[in-house]
């Protein structure tokens, strides 16, 4: 190893050269210069088609309000012809989620949470954010970053990478080989490059939509006056966008500069506000969530309980608030105003899956089995593939006393590929049972 190269150099480069003899180095559709590359587009789609349901699940599903929905989607749908892949099957959504980020899974699936729809202004801004996500997606940042982590993973390990990309279908293989990637970690920790050419390509692409580049400029100054004021509340969005006013100071120098022409483009307010109406009704109820989520995060539950009831008597039925209030009754061990309110919440957004598995664990925390393995057997036809599941339905067997079925679950769970408590407990119990030895 040359003195001036680091072990982590070292493993780079050999990673490098590894998957250049293994798949070769595809073209970045935006630089046009070769990439380290071990996906194709077929299967960055299907990462897209398996993990972003669960994520957006996480968030709470797509919002109710059809008209905001289908806004948004036109937004982003028209500009998606102008970026560097028009071809890919994207879709852009809002999640129920109060806090304040969007993002991209790799084969086009983009979502924004009420939170940040609420922090926008214009049609502009919106375009800005759907935009840079775009970005992502074009300069193919998430599935680089996998190749690179599959690639160096083999190599630190001293394993021989033998499979070309033509011998497997999706990514599920590579994924647990890995430890089973999840939709978080699919999101998570672009660099400051990647964001730099994200916010690049937002501005390209919102310009020849017909937007103002002040869009930009205004997206990046909102996110840096909310990070002066709560920096707390962006943490998760700066966790994966990671964010600096030097971002914002190179969107106003490309607006005076490079984009100075389009100047005179529109921002489209009035229309941004027309469509966001319904939405910005729930200001109050949301924000009352946003303060009830920073004290559930302190682990202060009765702080956020407070602020979930008043969340609640502005808007009664929100599929959130109610969700919220239930963990937040579970959390102080509450288990059936925590299960009262999984309940309301099933009824609030009938068919959305985490109301099922809230409502499983309250009834798992009761002793009540058979019905507690009811709703996570319904959770999991809606939402497959969830490896949590697989656990609380074999705890929930287990309770009933159907050892075998609980075993079966149990060895689900662990050749899921998860390394967690609940591995070492679902192998303890198999040892006891003597499934294993």
């Amino acid at each position: 190893m040359p003195a001036s190269m680091n072990r982590r150099q070292f493993l780079y480069t050999g990673a490098i050269a590894a998957a250049g003899a293994l798949a070769g180095c595809a073209i970045n559709p935006v630089t046009g210069q070769q990439q380290l590359m071990l996906m194709s587009p077929q299967q960055e789609v299907e990462v897209d088609r398996q993990n972003a349901p669960h994520q957006f699940s996480a968030d709470y599903g797509k919002t109710d309000d059809i008209a905001l929905q289908t806004y948004v989607n036109s937004v982003g749908k028209d500009m998606a012809k102008r970026t560097h892949r028009p071809d890919m099957p994207y879709n852009f959504n809002v999640v129920n989620a109060t806090y304040v980020n969007a993002y991209a899974f790799p084969g086009g699936s983009i979502a924004a949470t009420r939170g940040i729809m609420l922090t926008l202004q214009n049609e502009a801004e919106l375009g800005a954010l759907m935009g840079h996500e775009m970005g992502h997606v074009n300069a193919r940042h998430t599935s680089s970053r996998m190749s690179k982590a599959l690639v160096l993973q083999g190599l630190a390990a001293g394993l021989a990478i033998g499979v070309s990309a033509s011998e497997y279908k999706s990514l599920t293989p590579l994924a647990a080989g890995l430890g089973a990637i999840g939709a978080g970690a699919l999101l998570a920790h672009y660099s400051r490059e990647d964001e730099r050419q994200a916010d690049e390509l937002g501005m390209e692409y919102m310009v020849k939509t017909g937007y103002s580049p002040q869009g930009m400029v205004g997206l990046q100054q909102h996110l840096v006056d909310m990070h002066d004021r709560t920096p707390s509340a962006l943490e998760v969005l700066f966790s994966s966008h990671p964010m600096s006013e030097e971002r914002r100071d190179t969107a106003k120098y490309e607006a005076q500069t490079t984009y100075a022409s389009a100047s005179g483009l529109p921002l489209k307010r009035e229309r941004y506000m027309d469509n966001t109406a319904k939405l910005r009704t729930l200001k109050p109820a949301i924000d009352e969530m946003q303060t009830g989520e920073k004290f559930m995060s302190k682990k202060q539950y009765a702080d956020a309980e407070v602020h979930f009831r008043k969340a609640l008597k502005l808007a009664p039925d929100d599929y959130v608030g109610l969700l919220l209030m239930s963990k937040c009754q579970l959390a102080q061990g509450n288990k059936r105003e925590g299960e009262r309110y999984a309940e309301l919440a099933k009824i609030s957004k009938p068919g959305e899956a985490q109301a099922l598995h809230v409502a499983g664990l309250a009834k798992l925390q009761m002793g009540r089995y058979d019905a507690a393995l009811s709703q996570f057997t319904q959770y999991e036809r809606a939402l497959p593939g969830n490896p949590n599941t697989i656990y609380y339905e074999a705890m929930a067997l287990d309770g009933m006393g159907q050892r075998d079925q609980a075993a079966r679950q149990y060895s689900r769970y662990l050749r899921s590929g998860n390394r967690d408590a609940n591995a070492q407990r679902a192998y303890n119990r198999l040892q006891s049972w003597g499934y294993v030895k």
